[in-house]
């Protein structure tokens, strides 16, 4: 898909990785609007990043809590930008728990937030594309989930719900000229500062002997949306060959 002049809307825009894909695209001549939650600073100053790039940018809150908000979501992103042509699902939440501390409340927040909420805004997106007008999902997926073990439990499975959302919708929305993929991240950013320790031990038990960077998943996502015209429904893994051992 040519750029110019399109519109993607990236979900946990303001920060991180989402803002990073967010400056990717902008800088390839897309035109992005940013979700956010409660970074409405860092939301309006990546809006502002966006805009010095030449093109344009705006910032719609969304609580992913809430069914409404999620609904409100693509029908707003659509009122202030008159157009979307790709959703990039990047925002999620990440506790710290594991299969005999996840609570009931906490399993059914990852669900919401990691998993419907993906389903929700992809449908709404799908439903208001114009007939004929090509369109590109983009899931966030977490490379641990392709091989679960007994930590972020919640959330793990949540991402393993959307790898099957993402084949599932890829295969549905086909026929409408909407591609579906997905990338699984590994070792890319630390949670926070007091992460860093622990995140640079990570790198000796990857294969190609370090972390990867969001320069490196902005590469991919650019392939997905530029250049992968005949690819739906793949998962790519950007974990430097974790899932081999």
């Amino acid at each position: 898909m040519e750029l110019t002049e399109k519109v993607a809307l990236i979900t946990g825009g303001a920060m991180r990785l989402g803002r990073a894909m967010a400056l990717g695209l902008a800088d390839h001549g897309c035109n992005v609007v940013i979700h956010y939650h409660r970074s409405a600073d860092e939301a309006h100053q990546t809006v502002g990043e966006i805009e010095q790039l030449g093109v344009k940018g705006w910032a719609v809150p969304a609580d992913f809590n809430s069914d409404a908000d999620l609904l409100n979501l693509i029908p707003t992103a659509l009122q202030q930008a008159g157009r979307l042509d790709i959703l990039v699902n990047s925002a999620s939440i990440f506790p710290r728990e594991d299969f005999f501390t996840t609570t009931p409340s906490s399993w059914d927040q990852n669900m919401q937030v990691n998993l419907k909420a993906p389903f929700l805004l992809s449908q709404a997106f799908a439903n208001a594309l114009p007939e004929n007008r090509p369109g590109i999902i983009i899931n966030l997926l977490d490379a641990i989930a392709m091989r679960p073990k007994n930590h972020h439990f919640a959330y793990t499975i949540s991402k393993v719900g959307l790898e099957g959302l993402t084949k599932a919708m890829a295969y549905a929305l086909a026929d409408k000229n909407i591609r579906v993929n997905g990338m699984a991240l590994g070792t890319i950013l630390p949670i926070d500062q007091h992460d860093q320790g622990v995140f640079d031990r990570l790198a000796r038990k990857i294969p190609l002997q370090r972390t990867g960077s969001p320069e490196e998943v902005v590469k991919t996502l650019l392939y997905l949306v530029q250049a992968a015209d005949y690819v739906t429904g793949e998962i790519i893994r950007l974990d430097g060959g974790k899932h081999l051992v």
